[in-house]
């Protein structure tokens, strides 16, 4: 989620759930070619900032561009990409996340790790494994659960892997979690593109791809990670599905805007699913490639995976919209200024999962963080914090995670499991007495655990 900061929040929140995107699809027109457009041999205009100068001449040369195209563009660059070159998050940033909110969410769910840990039978390996980890303090908060509870994990082996494009957030996340114990490493033929150490000797390592990261048992955490990932927008007309593409607008021409092609498309022809029932629909298909690693390798290798994010279970329809110095910000307007995002749709990815895993979710951020025992954290803290300013700072970040007109119904949390972790405990019968294997541990953030 990209969270709007100060004394507009709350309002946005309640906004947020009924608004258009700016200038969304609702605005598509009907596509047709302008050939003076497409071929037009004019210089270009240096004058435009360069991402739209690049997004112009690809629409010019091969016609208009499906939005995930368009997303992958402004986003990940490896020139102009809005990851690449900026430093989009806290306060000074564009959005601000639940980590660098609140340091209970991290500790909670370092706690949920190791629940999953320990309900796998302890193996003496342990990898964390971290897609788009920010600014790298939910890895920090995590590791600081795990020093603290070191006890627990005995002799298991720990290391973190963080799945990171942008340089300019590795670079943050290197200096948060290792200081100056960390370098890039210079063969290209390494799947590793920097390492590192914690202080307290938990080894790190980069990557820009999933697939890069070793073997092994793994929890795998994805936080407002899958919602900025290219999303495909379909709208269904009355000759069947048509894909919705950001095009250049003929009447300005430095101006972008949506059109719905005439013509099926690839993408149109196959992400919708035949019972779709939603008159708009957003496929993430680079979303579905991912859940279906990671539910390969938790199958094969063991672990879990918890994703948290905002969304929804196949419900919503147009939630493709940009944030920009924490305010909505039209998405094709000065394209890699802003974030770009969409709502995570939950069931598409538990079709994509497949039945080699079990899914649990989406539960809502509130429930999951009452489950794992939130409300006991914060008494603890509040009981011992006398200074007012700090107890003031903890009842705030406390409501905001959890209120349900703010993050607490927007935020939901979804896990995949290995199928042997819901298993009912097998029953043997001898001659005499009737042995049972022991209970499995419940699911910690899904299921009430009765803390007091």
């Amino acid at each position: 989620m990209r969270l709007g900061f100060g004394l507009h929040t709350a309002r946005w929140f309640r906004a947020a759930r009924t608004q258009h995107p700016i200038s969304g699809p609702a605005a598509a027109v009907p596509w047709r070619a302008a050939s003076w457009r497409l071929f037009s041999g004019s210089p270009p205009d240096h004058s435009r900032p360069s991402m739209l100068r690049h997004l112009t001449s690809k629409i010019k040369a091969t016609g208009p561009i499906s939005v995930a195209e368009y997303m992958r563009e402004v986003l990940t660059n490896p020139v102009t990409g809005y990851y690449v070159k900026n430093n989009m998050l806290g306060p000074d940033g564009d959005f601000i996340t639940s980590p660098e909110i609140s340091q209970i969410f991290g500790e909670l769910l370092g706690v949920w790790i190791i629940s999953e840990w320990m309900g796998a039978g302890r193996p003496k390996q342990l990898q964390l494994v971290e897609l788009g980890p920010g600014k790298g303090s939910l890895a920090a908060d995590v590791l600081r659960v795990f020093s603290q509870l070191q006890s627990v994990l005995g002799g298991a082996s720990v290391s973190l892997h963080l799945v990171e494009v942008s340089p300019a957030l590795s670079r943050l996340q290197a200096q948060s979690l290792t200081g100056t114990r960390n370098q890039d490493t210079d063969r290209e033929d390494e799947p590793v593109y920097r390492r590192g150490q914690t202080p307290t000797g938990v080894p790190v390592s980069w990557y820009h791809h999933l697939d890069d990261v070793p073997t092994g048992f793994s929890i795998f955490l994805a936080h407002e990670f899958f919602d900025a990932l290219p999303i495909h927008k379909f709208q269904r007309t009355a000759k069947g599905w048509r894909e919705v593409m950001v095009d250049i607008d003929p009447d300005q021409p430095d101006q972008l805007r949506f059109v719905v092609l005439p013509s099926p498309t690839l993408a149109s022809s196959t992400l919708v699913q035949a019972n779709e029932r939603r008159d708009h629909v957003e496929v993430c298909p680079e979303g579905g490639v991912i859940i279906q690693q990671l539910a390969r390798r938790i199958s094969q290798e063991g672990g879990a995976a918890l994703i948290a994010d905002y969304g929804h279970d196949g419900t919503k329809t147009d939630t493709f919209r940009g944030f920009k110095g924490h305010h909505l910000h039209d998405v094709l307007v000065a394209p890699g200024t802003a974030d770009l995002t969409a709502d995570v749709d939950f069931s598409y990815l538990r079709r994509m999962a497949g039945r080699g895993v079990a899914c649990l979710g989406p539960v809502s951020q509130g429930m999951f963080l009452k489950n794992m025992g939130i409300d006991v954290r914060m008494q603890v803290l509040l009981r011992n914090c006398s200074d007012p300013s700090t107890r003031k700072q903890l009842v705030s970040s406390y409501d905001l995670l959890i209120n349900p007109a703010k993050m607490g119904e927007r935020f939901h949390f979804f896990s995949l499991l290995q199928l042997s972790r819901l298993a009912k405990p097998k029953t043997t019968v001898g001659l005499e007495l009737e042995k049972k294997s022991p209970a499995q541990l419940p699911i910690a953030g899904f299921t009430e655990l009765g803390l007091s």
